[in-house]
């Protein structure tokens, strides 16, 4: 069972655990191994490398097969990647000029000569009723043949993977990293943490689990085992009734409750019950998620266990039987009343509410002492609250200065976004800057104490610190929303693949290029195959079994300082009903050849899933010095039910750019600052030198020779930086 589990250590860790055995004579196997992973950009660590060499032969293609299988899917490398214009990125035609002679071709087609006629006739001709439009003309084998063999070069991507330890030791620690994880998972993260949680329910349990969807998902492998629950209030036990369900333990959408065993039903009841003998003010949770617990009642039966009175209170509490106020509810007349000293002194007895709650109370501030008052709340409460809320406060408070963000850009679980005019007033400067200093130092606090040896990739300090990992999309080379992280090359390509599921699903990628004011619109797309920035790949309509499409920038031509690429869904499945759909960038240098998609290439490629029908992963930015930067957005539009366009939802892309730009992120600069200021020793590393002895090491990716009992943060496990 644990080896099964080998590839999720893998993609998450870039670590291969490696079984004891036998010593043996492989060698071989292994320097095979290490140049079909340099093919697709990886390489073996020189100890992994030393210690497959020791291993059986046949031991050593097991794990080879496996984990190049993992690592060729994880670079977007598991599927072919065609192309309409077989010559690509050469020879791309003139957009109407490609048009007209689809159309002439359909006109020598006796069989639709008439019918093309009749289109004609009536003034429009639709392009996907011409025989050649969208469709592939050649064969991924032919594709193949039209191009030069790649020419490696030294800016081609290599990630190692390091020499893991025993299977089950590695498994375990994956584990309790996810369960364990201060930050929310994103959906496959969390669909991992399922997987593990099952093996490893009756053994190493994290200190804590602070997020509520990992509780639940640890829940229903400790229920299925016999073990206790970790319960804290009543929307543990509906989460974890979800998960029973195989529903969403999220709560962002209705699950629809199965018929659950009787001991099923009486751990939740049990656990319902206890929770609210011991603090009936946790009934008022029920008011938040009425309907739910209705549903849930109806499968629970709570009539047939009189043993466990509080935990019917809850069901009477949800059909409205049962009267019960919320705090909030409370806080909301005090407000409305104007007297803001009395709900700070009310949302103090709960801090993370209080914490959340501050903007609207400084605002409600009339006087200097109601000001004060707050501010001292906070100042208390702030050793009570979690490292995450501590962290996203404080990003909050940095963005609300005077003369500050003039839009605000909203994202909802899900990546859908949406940006609106800021009229809130203000916050006052001098308490402002105060409470962003209690902020820093009560997270410092938290930080690991002596002094430490910190070596930092400069890469990695503008990466924004990942305070949720909600509609975060999994993949190799994905930052959390608003990092930027410098570009270097010269040859900019992006590609989308899809396959669809059962209906048409027509994908299309395009590039949206914007000047420094977010203005002068121009692009490539299916209507705009090609431009002095470079070339789009053409229009594939339909993918039964699977499509690509790619644009070629060069990036000294692009008449901006702003390239947006997205995904526009302009008909049939979106990106949750296909079988499959990512997206990803690749960098080249000019004189590199090749196919269209080189592996090695790759930067980032991540899954694309998403309840909006335009795709916004990230966006290209360069201020007039030549140097680009990728800054990550991971956004979706609603768009149109069919035929997005990039020429239609221009000015939309622009306002969410612009807003996306305009807000100042907390990075990993910030910590690290905090770091230096407890006394860490920083050192900025050079790319090359390492030291002898261990150090804590920052990097988009680890380093091979790195002292072994080194702790490393990388994108992988960026969120062991927040504090508890």
């Amino acid at each position: 069972m644990v080896q099964s589990l080998i590839p999720l250590v893998v993609r998450h860790t870039h670590r291969l655990p490696v079984p004891a055995g036998p010593r043996g004579e492989g060698a071989a196997a292994a320097r095979q191994f290490d140049v079909a992973l340099m093919s697709v950009g990886f390489k073996l660590s020189s100890d992994l490398l030393a210690r497959l060499s020791c291993c059986p032969e046949p031991q050593v293609r097991e794990l080879a097969g496996e984990t190049l299988a993992t690592v060729r899917e994880l670079v977007g490398d598991h599927v072919r990647h065609n192309s309409y214009f077989v010559d690509f990125p050469r020879n791309v035609p003139d957009t109407v000029e490609f048009w007209l002679d689809c159309l002439a071709e359909a006109l020598a087609d006796k069989p639709r000569r008439e019918a093309t006629l009749i289109r004609l006739w009536n003034g429009a001709v639709d392009l996907l009723q011409l025989p050649r439009y969208g469709r592939y003309q050649h064969s991924f084998e032919q594709l193949t043949a039209a191009h030069q063999e790649f020419i490696a070069g030294a800016g081609d991507r290599v990630t190692v993977l390091h020499l893991g330890g025993e299977p089950e030791q590695e498994v375990t620690a994956l584990y309790l990293a996810l369960a364990g994880s201060s930050t929310p998972l994103g959906e496959e993260a969390l669909r991992d943490l399922a997987v593990l949680a099952g093996p490893c329910a009756e053994g190493p349990q994290p200190a804590a689990i602070p997020v509520r969807e990992n509780r639940a998902v640890v829940n229903l492998a400790r229920l299925k085992a016999g073990s206790g629950l970790l319960l804290d209030t009543v929307t543990d036990v509906l989460r974890l009734a979800c998960a029973l369900s195989g529903g969403d333990v999220t709560l962002a959408t209705p699950t629809r409750f199965r018929t659950m065993s009787r001991p099923a039903r009486r751990a939740l009841l049990a656990g319902l019950d206890a929770l609210v003998s011991d603090r009936p003010g946790k009934l008022a949770d029920v008011l938040t998620r009425r309907e739910a617990f209705k549903r849930l009642g109806e499968r629970l039966h709570p009539h047939e266990y009189p043993q466990w009175p509080h935990a019917a209170s809850v069901f009477a509490a949800a059909r409205g039987e049962l009267t019960v106020r919320t705090a909030e509810s409370r806080v909301e007349e005090l407000l409305a009343a104007g007297d803001v000293l009395a709900a700070t002194e009310l949302l103090a007895a709960t801090p993370g509410r209080l914490l959340r709650a501050l903007d609207r109370l400084l605002r409600g501030c009339r006087t200097e002492e109601e000001r004060a008052a707050v501010v001292a709340a906070v100042e208390r409460a702030a050793p009570e609250a979690s490292g995450r809320l501590l962290l996203s406060l404080r990003e909050h408070l940095q963005n609300r200065y005077p003369g500050g963000e003039a839009q605000r850009l909203f994202v909802n679980r899900h990546a859908r976004a949406k940006v609106l005019a800021d009229t809130r007033p203000p916050l006052p400067t001098a308490e402002r800057l105060r409470l962003m200093a209690v902020l820093d130092a009560e997270t410092a606090r938290r930080l690991p104490a002596g002094p430490r040896r910190l070596l930092v990739d400069p890469d990695l300090l503008d990466v924004a610190l990942p305070l949720s990992g909600k509609a975060t999309a999994a993949g190799l080379g994905v930052l959390p929303r608003g990092s930027l992280t410098p570009v270097r090359g010269e040859l900019l390509r992006f590609f989308v693949y899809w396959k669809q599921r059962g209906a048409r699903a027509d994908f299309d990628l395009s590039a949206l290029m914007l000047n420094a004011d977010f203005d002068d619109p121009t692009w490539l797309s299916y209507t705009e195959l090609s431009s002095v920035a470079g070339e789009h790949s053409g229009d594939i309509t339909e993918a039964p079994d699977g499509a690509s499409e790619f644009i070629d920038l060069k990036l000294s031509a692009v008449p901006g300082s702003f390239i947006v690429p997205q995904v526009n869904v302009y008909a049939g499945e979106n990106f949750e009903q296909v079988e499959e759909s990512l997206f990803g960038w690749m960098l080249r240098e000019t004189e590199q050849l090749g196919l269209p998609f080189e592996a090695r290439t790759v930067r980032m490629k991540s899954a694309l899933r998403g309840p909006g029908r335009v795709a916004l992963p990230l966006a290209f930015e360069q201020w007039g010095d030549g140097v680009w930067s990728a800054r990550w957005l991971q956004l979706h539009l609603r768009g149109n039910p069919d035929a997005n366009r990039v020429e239609n939802n221009r000015a939309t892309v622009a306002d969410l750019l612009r807003a996306a730009v305009g807000r100042q992120y907390l990075t990993v600069r910030h910590l690290v600052d905090l770091m230096a200021g407890q006394g860490a020793s920083v050192t900025l590393w050079d790319g090359e030198r390492l030291p002898a002895e261990p150090v804590c090491f920052l990097g988009l990716d680890r380093p091979d020779g790195l002292h072994p009992d080194s702790q490393v943060i990388t994108p992988e496990n960026l969120r062991e930086l927040i504090p508890a």
